[in-house]
């Protein structure tokens, strides 16, 4: 395979295309739009997102110590964009588009009901970058559409029309997955019980 080379640059994707909830000192919340975030530590669960200093909820983050990352669907494209190219400190955004807001069970900060998955978060450490500076937060609860989880308690976020963001573009999460994780040293009998598995899921979704 031929590449070209280019100087070093964010070309990198998909990435999730998230909602970010925070409050200011007083309560108030703000939504902004963050396409740098990403997983960060397993035990305990841990996440990042890269927040420009400038930005109002960079403020209210650094204040609360405490944001919510709310995953957003191919139903939430525009508010999505939105968000993430007018500033708080101009346009009430929750009030804009109207959104319900669900109050936190360990954080302050509320998240956004039509978003099917929310991550109350505590931030950990923050670390100066260059134009973006690094939050590193603890997952302290999730909050889960339950129609997202099937009878053995297991999420099925295929049925949810993620967005994820890539290069300027955005796209929807809405294909079946290809394979499941280990299924390159899965034992033969075991990748044939999870083909058959997932056709099984196909023709009920079908069915609907």
């Amino acid at each position: 395979m031929s590449k070209e080379l280019f100087k070093g640059s964010i070309l990198f994707g998909p990435v999730p295309a998230v909602l970010v909830t925070t409050v200011n000192e007083e309560g108030k919340a703000n939504v902004f739009t963050v396409g740098w975030t990403g997983v960060a530590c397993t035990h305990p669960p841990m996440v990042t997102i890269a927040v420009r200093k400038e930005r109002l909820s960079y403020e209210n983050i650094v204040v609360a110590g405490e944001f919510v990352i709310n995953l957003t669907t191919r139903d939430m494209l525009k508010m999505t964009d939105f968000c993430g190219c007018r500033s708080g400190r101009k346009v009430d955004k929750i009030k804009h588009f109207g959104l319900e807001l669900e109050s936190g069970v360990d954080v302050s900060v509320p998240s956004l009901k039509k978003s099917p998955v929310a991550l109350e978060c505590k931030v950990r450490s923050i670390t100066e970058l260059g134009s973006h500076d690094l939050f590193v937060a603890e997952i302290v609860r999730n909050k889960i559409e339950k129609s997202l989880i099937d009878e053995n308690g297991k999420f099925d976020l295929s049925k949810a029309n993620l967005l994820a963001y890539c290069h300027g573009e955005y796209f929807a999460l809405n294909r079946r997955p290809l394979a499941t994780f280990g299924h390159s040293v899965a034992k033969k009998s075991t990748r044939q019980a999870q083909h058959r598995k997932r056709m099984e899921q196909m023709k009920k979704k079908g069915r609907r």
